[in-house]
């Protein structure tokens, strides 16, 4: 594996030493923000998880390697190339190392590089999940299967909001994906905190998440965990006025013919306009606060696993 995976000397000190990590994914750098927010972003999630005394893990494909852990240059370049650096989920990682495609990892394919490195916590924004209309597309992302195969904690505010939220969990109930709310009953809908629908259970504090994450996988359960963290209450936007923005953007896109995987980007990005901003305002406090939470999860886990 030494062939296709290097880690940063920060990351590879932490994982000889136990040190807590944190997973961050590298599609927000490169798709999910303009620049130069997505490289201050990125940067500012791993001082934050620095700050709350773990290692951030910033994962990307770059000239042919799995990269775990990522210079302020290369997150600098990713965030320059923005688009023209290829969108990479789990199918595409083979071809991309093969023919040294640089790629900014999806969830999908950052839990994959993270459960080869041995890190357990991932900290994103929102995950992919079963997009609406999917009865008539079969539109539904990796994120989930990777979810329902990889032995990783993804710690998010929910699955966007863009996404049909009922399907995506029945779908998670189906592949036996625990969905916890970390101080909450309800699922966040990624840029508000509430909706209409439940977690499977609730749990208030970071030791007693990762007293799950632990219990988990002693059990022998493979798989991930989806841990829902809802995007603080002064920077959620009102349900009504997100929704209103939401459906406006699927009507434009649905005009345009827009499909597939480049969904998602066009979506986030049409919704940041209609909003003035204030979207990705609230973005980027959710990714925020997720890594914060992480990086608390993550210091739990290493004092009960050592």
């Amino acid at each position: 594996m030494e062939k296709y995976l290097e880690c940063s000397k920060e990351v590879a000190v932490a994982i000889e030493k136990g040190l807590p990590l944190v997973a961050l994914e590298s599609t927000i750098i490169s798709h999910g923000m303009p620049y130069p927010e997505n490289v201050e972003t990125a940067l500012n999630c791993e001082r934050i998880i620095r700050e709350n005394g773990a290692v951030p893990a910033t994962i990307a494909i770059l000239n042919g390697r799995l990269k775990v852990g990522l210079s302020n240059e290369e997150i600098d370049f990713l965030g320059k190339e923005g688009v023209k650096i290829q969108k990479t989920s789990r199918r595409d990682i083979a071809y991309n190392v093969m023919r040294k495609i640089n790629g900014a990892t999806t969830v999908s394919a950052t839990m994959f590089i993270a459960a080869l490195a041995g890190i357990k916590v991932f900290a994103t924004g929102g995950i992919g999940g079963v997009h609406r209309g999917a009865e008539n597309t079969m539109d539904i992302s990796a994120d989930l299967e990777e979810l329902a195969m990889t032995d990783v904690a993804v710690i998010s505010a929910g699955a966007k909001s863009i996404l049909d939220l009922g399907l995506t969990l029945e779908y998670l109930e189906t592949k036996g994906v625990p969905v916890i709310g970390y101080k909450t009953e309800v699922l966040p809908a990624f840029y508000s905190e509430t909706s209409d629908f439940k977690v499977n259970f609730r749990i208030d504090t970071p030791e007693d998440i990762a007293r799950l994450i632990k219990t988990k996988y002693d059990l022998g359960l493979k798989g991930g965990i989806l841990i829902a963290n809802p995007v603080p209450g002064k920077d959620s936007m009102d349900k009504t006025l997100i929704d209103n923005a939401i459906q406006e953007a699927i009507t434009e896109m649905n005009e345009l013919g827009i499909k597939g995987k480049e969904t998602t980007p066009y979506l986030l990005s049409k919704i940041a306009s209609i909003t003035k901003g204030r979207s990705l305002a609230s973005n980027i406090a959710l990714v925020y606060n997720n890594c914060k939470l992480g990086a608390e999860i993550s210091v739990q886990l290493t004092k009960i696993s050592s």
